[in-house]
């Protein structure tokens, strides 16, 4: 089923972000390993998350959930053996930490999900992880779900390839504190996405345990250690708010979005450099932004290796600019929920727009127009594609609804602002 998405002519107001995916994943699942009860303030709820949340449970958690926040009960270190197949949807994020959180339990764990989510390419992470003392593999012995975790994680020294998923990096660090043994993590070649595992960083200090990292030889050290209980706010997530802000950049506007903080570590904070560059105002307060658009957009050149989630806002700004925008750096965007590279280029194509789709990235001419597009089941190009729409008119989604995934009230939030 598809939707109509026409064109307005202005946006204006003062809207909430909505909670980090990222921060959220990684407090329900931090909580989940503490001492005690932590209340997590402020979660985002969203199909991703609820993953994460639902795995939490299965693995022995106690968990309450309310509409503002979550008390979520850890098991101290020792999931239990879940009784059934851990089925994670579409949540990479869910699949690649648990691929790690498994390895602490007394039995076996099998995680699987979605068509799209058994696509994804899971070797580095099965690779580094032999090191540590762990057994897992692929059911199908092509390293991609559904895989299968023996309890047991001895720890000691490993190697990951830096230049793939920064989530595999994260999740052997959030499982490293209960390993039986110091954990002492070697990220290879280039280490991209570092934002993401700084976030991993932060949040494990917030739950009481210390991180040792060597900036200069790229390496992780951790010693046997407990994660603690606490209470903990979840700011608003950057990822989700680039398409408001694009939406706001590419027409006439005045929109002030909250909960956007200034000092974060999210990566996708250069959503804000990117708009501005393009020719939007862009006003930063400790905890909200403000964006004016004039409804004309200049081409830019930008390297997103440190945020590919932006690629497809990115490339729906490209589209919307005059002139011509160089988007390069996301080699690793081939191994989201789809070939993003590949996919914002040939239903881009499909509105007319003049691209050339490169190995690590996309040159795009501006210009373009309505039509019918898919969205592959990825909540990044549904929503993107939407806010083409909010620009030229006449855009027919389809499978719109994906974007439940990440960010639920996505469409009442853009029609609070363009009504």
């Amino acid at each position: 089923m598809g939707v109509k998405i026409q064109a307005v002519k202005r946006m204006d107001g003062i809207v909430k972000a909505p909670s980090s995916k990222s921060y959220t994943h990684r407090a329900f699942i931090m909580a989940f390993l503490a001492d005690g009860k932590s209340k997590i303030c402020d979660p985002l709820y969203s199909d991703d998350t609820i993953a994460s949340l639902n795995s939490c449970k299965a693995l022995g958690s106690i968990v309450n959930k309310y509409s503002s926040y979550c008390e979520i009960t850890g098991v101290k270190g020792k999931p239990f053996t879940p009784d059934n197949v851990l089925d994670l949807k579409n949540s990479g994020t869910t699949l690649r930490i648990l691929t790690s959180i498994a390895t602490l339990t007394d039995g076996y764990t099998v995680l699987t999900g979605d068509k799209s989510l058994r696509t994804r390419p899971m070797q580095d992470i099965l690779s580094a992880l032999k090191p540590l003392g762990v057994t897992a593999f692929s059911t199908k012995n092509n390293a991609k779900p559904p895989i299968i975790i023996k309890g047991g994680f001895k720890g000691g020294i490993t190697s990951i390839n830096g230049n793939v998923s920064s989530q595999f990096i994260s999740s052997i660090l959030m499982a490293a504190p209960y390993a039986e043994n110091p954990v002492h993590l070697h990220v290879k070649d280039k280490f991209i996405s570092r934002p993401y595992v700084e976030m991993t960083v932060e949040l494990m200090e917030k739950f009481n345990v210390k991180v040792e990292y060597d900036i200069k030889n790229k390496s992780f050290h951790i010693n046997p250690q407990i994660y603690r209980s606490t209470n903990y706010t979840v700011e608003g997530d950057y990822s989700s708010a680039s398409y408001i802000i694009a939406a706001a950049a590419s027409l006439n506007s005045e929109v002030v979005i909250q909960n956007l903080m200034k000092n974060s570590k999210q990566g996708d904070k250069l959503i804000l450099e990117i708009v501005k560059d393009m020719g939007s105002q862009v006003k930063i307060k400790d905890n909200e932004v403000k964006i004016c658009g004039n409804g004309r957009l200049n081409g830019t050149k930008v390297n997103l290796k440190n945020a590919p989630d932006l690629l497809p806002t990115v490339a729906a700004l490209g589209a919307m600019a005059q002139g011509t925008t160089y988007i390069k750096g996301v080699e690793h965007a081939r191994f989201k929920e789809t070939d993003r590279i590949h996919t914002c280029a040939t239903e881009l194509t499909k509105l007319g727009v003049e691209i050339k789709e490169n190995n690590d990235g996309l040159v795009i001419k501006g210009g373009v127009h309505g039509g019918i597009v898919k969205s592959h089941m990825d909540h990044r190009l549904a929503m993107a594609f939407y806010i083409i729409g909010l620009k030229v008119g006449n855009i027919i989604i389809e499978n719109p609804s994906v974007y439940n995934i990440s960010f639920p009230d996505f469409p009442l939030i853009l029609k609070k602002l363009t009504t």
